[in-house]
């Protein structure tokens, strides 16, 4: 008790604030959190596929023999880039034979100008008639138009020959070479695949949340490597976006592309866990630090200091970095509660 003498010497504001202060609960000083219902996504875990968006074909424009591979499996490739080269020594005895021919057309008309030269002279002078002069003409421009001919054919065989460097249709990884040297190959046939487009991870999700799933959706994707977790753990999932969603179904699933950053290291057909979108429902959701386990059950502490037997859900990672726990019972909407305090020798 405070002894009546000191009462004269307090003002009453005073004593009633310490009276106050000593009637206050010590849990009133701790945060207060209002209950109240969130909508949440439901995620369903699916394995996903790395794939490239493009796969495109280096393929032989020649018939021949393989001369070279200049690539292999895995290396990186530019546009336009030689991958194999492939020989045919029929090119080039077609292009011997092409100017060798242009060489004797061309010494055809140069013994057909010097005629219609001595012709004109011949002309000239009234010796000779004027069809013989119109002979002598048409000869020279047939050897010229023959001589363009052949030499157009034999750049038809130089460029065929050209043709024999197989070029990479784009920019990429080379997935697969399927040609050794000295191997024969025809025209068109496949010479090697490459990734030519940007990595996705390639999703198959049953029929029924096939309605769910649309483009633009964020998705989460876990480490890389088969995770057994079940739910996404903080700090180990990454975004990604719904890119592609494929419109048919094939054995009862939808398929569907996902973007995400950081796949260019990935093996093409590597999978990992990946956390889509099914739907949304309302839940209760409070910070793991307002729940306090003793002897294997969950409480929660309201404002008022009781505490109340929880069921606690899933662990959920929210866009801020947070964790929150789900509460399946125990809680409604409009309860306040507090964050447990904790005695001394309490079990947890």
């Amino acid at each position: 008790m405070i002894p009546p003498f000191v009462f004269p010497r307090c003002s009453a504001a005073v004593v009633l604030l310490a009276l106050m202060a000593l009637a206050v609960p010590a849990h009133a000083a701790e945060p207060l959190l209002t209950i109240r219902m969130e909508t949440v996504i439901d995620r369903k875990a699916v394995f996903g596929t790395v794939e490239a968006a493009d796969v495109q074909q280096a393929r032989a424009r020649i018939g021949g023999t393989v001369a070279a591979r200049l690539v292999d499996e895995g290396d990186r490739v530019s546009d336009g880039q030689v991958v194999a080269m492939i020989g045919d020594p029929k090119l080039a005895l077609k292009l011997q034979s092409a100017r060798a021919g242009i060489q004797s057309l061309q010494a055809e008309r140069a013994q057909a100008a010097t005629e219609l030269e001595r012709t004109q002279t011949l002309f000239a002078q009234g010796v000779v008639a004027k069809a013989r002069l119109d002979t002598a003409r048409t000869a020279v421009d047939v050897l010229d138009r023959t001589i363009a001919a052949q030499v157009a054919e034999s750049r038809v065989v130089e460029q065929q020959s050209a043709e024999g460097a197989i070029k990479a249709p784009g920019a990429g990884r080379v997935l697969e070479v399927l040609v050794t040297p000295g191997a024969v190959v025809m025209a068109g046939e496949p010479v090697a695949t490459i990734a030519t487009g940007a990595y996705v991870l390639r999703i198959e999700v049953p029929e029924r949340h096939a309605r769910f799933i649309k483009v633009g959706d964020p998705v989460q994707v876990g480490p890389r490597g088969l995770d057994a977790a079940l739910e996404p753990q903080q700090g180990t999932h990454r975004q990604g976006t719904v890119r592609k969603v494929y419109p048919r179904l094939g054995n009862g699933r939808v398929q569907a592309d996902i973007s995400v950053d950081g796949l260019g290291d990935y093996f093409v057909g590597e999978r990992t866990l990946v956390w889509v979108g099914t739907g949304e429902r309302s839940v209760i959701l409070l910070p793991p630090e307002f729940l306090r386990l003793r002897s294997g059950v969950t409480f929660a502490t309201l404002a008022s200091g009781a505490e109340v037997v929880v069921q606690p859900g899933q662990t959920m990672p929210q866009a801020d970095g947070s964790l929150r726990t789900e509460i399946l019972s125990g809680l409604s909407a409009g309860d306040q509660v507090i964050r447990p305090v904790l005695t001394q020798g309490a079990g947890q």
